[in-house]
């Protein structure tokens, strides 16, 4: 009982603590008007500085979100609890009619709060709280008589629980249900040289559900060597909330109309997403990881169309190495190492958005305890193509701490 009502408390302040996952949202790129912004992986800090690989991993030692299976794979008295927080870097380029442009912008914000621990030996709970997708940008442009800028804000977060149980003990499933909430906003104004200024708002409110289903095959080709194949599955479904469009007058605000009320299951979906991965393992301190993610998006509607989305691909490569188990501390550090290729699904008129970047990190532990703090470091170029548009880079750092500690064991009587 104590640790179910750990569980309810933890979520609750996560809940309440999502508003400012909201407010302090790291996202800061005019990509993020398209869609539903910037959309996560639900890697965590160490999975970030190998690239963002995690279908086939299952060390046990830390959350792994991204594949439920992966929660069967910790030991019966460890309970795990893992929280991070990323500060970006952006360096942006654009070559237009204007000339060469050049802007730097920073950002930060809560990542992720996840909780891990076992019901039986067979039987892992995890809980938590991840962003789904992120809008964040500001910018302006001419306009016949005026000008015009747009702005935007808000996440749609995901409160999730989710379970896996090892069927064999090569083979586990898994499960997580994932409650969708948040809402973005779009806003144009439209400023005349007359003086008149005009707001134009849409808000896409989410309230929903969402299911992923996972699997994990663990092969031990010897004692010191084993592979982890892993698959994961997200069907498509509706996209349930409301949406609201607002058009005002600035400079008379009790002119301010609704034009617009109306639920998004009509307009708005989500993709069929899939991912694999295969990791080789050796003798637990040598981890290397390869992941394929593919989301169906060209079939999703998005403001009651489809086609003006593309199809999601990602390639994610990530190695993480530690020189021994025991001993002075530098050899019990992780180090890791990543890279990753995306076609976004964001569609910019006629031009797709392409990211590549790589990545670095260490897991440092914490003298006397199991718990690992985790620092990440990434580098990520973002660009439109055929036409480049507008040419971000970003330098991101994420920082994690993943407290791992014996919480089940029970007390000696002496």
């Amino acid at each position: 009982m104590k640790i179910i009502k750990l569980i309810v408390g933890l979520l609750a302040l996560a809940a309440i603590g999502s508003a400012d996952i909201c407010a302090q949202n790291a996202t800061i790129t005019p990509y993020s008007r398209y869609g539903y912004g910037i959309l996560s992986d639900n890697a965590s800090a160490a999975q970030q500085g190998m690239g963002g690989v995690g279908y086939a991993m299952n060390s046990g030692r830390q959350i792994n979100a991204m594949n439920p299976a992966s929660y069967a794979r910790m030991d019966s008295l460890t309970f795990l609890f893992d929280m991070g927080a990323t500060m970006t870097n952006l360096w942006t380029t654009e070559d237009n009619a204007a000339g060469h442009s050049f802007e730097k912008h920073t950002g930060a914000g809560l990542s992720y709060i996840t909780l891990q621990f076992p019901v039986s030996k067979r039987l892992g709970i995890s809980a938590g709280l991840l962003p789904f997708g992120s809008v964040g940008y500001a910018f302006g442009n001419t306009i016949n008589n005026g000008a015009a800028s747009r702005q935007g804000s808000g996440s749609i977060n995901q409160v999730y629980a989710g379970a896996g149980y090892r069927l064999f003990n090569e083979l586990t499933l898994g499960v997580n249900v994932a409650y969708l909430f948040g809402s973005t906003i779009n806003d144009t104004y439209a400023y005349g040289n007359s003086g008149s200024t005009s707001l134009y708002e849409r808000e896409i409110a989410v309230r929903d559900y969402r299911f992923t289903f996972g699997l994990q095959y663990t092969l031990n080709l010897d004692r010191n060597n084993s592979v982890v194949l892993g698959l994961v599955y997200s069907p498509a479904k509706k996209l349930l909330g409301h949406t609201n469009i607002y058009t005002m007058d600035v400079n008379n605000e009790s002119s301010a109309t609704t034009a617009d009320h109306a639920p998004t299951d009509d307009f708005y979906s989500l993709p069929h997403s899939f991912g694999a991965g295969i990791a080789w393992n050796w003798r637990q301190r040598l981890l290397v990881e390869l992941d394929a993610t593919y989301q169906k998006w060209t079939d999703c509607k998005y403001d009651g169309e489809t086609g003006t989305l593309n199809d999601r691909k990602k390639l994610a490569l990530g190695v993480q190495y530690q020189p021994a188990l025991r001993g002075s501390y530098f050899r019990r550090v992780q180090y890791r190492f990543g890279a990753s290729y995306e076609d976004s699904y964001l569609k910019i008129g006629s031009n797709s958005l392409r990211e590549w970047g790589v990545n670095c990190g260490f897991g440092m532990p914490v003298p006397g305890f199991k718990t690992v703090v985790n620092f990440s470091f990434g580098y990520l170029r973002r660009q439109a193509h055929p036409a480049s548009l507008i040419k971000e880079d970003y330098f991101n750092i994420t920082f994690g701490v993943n407290f791992n500690e014996m919480w089940f064991r029970k007390a000696k009587i002496y």
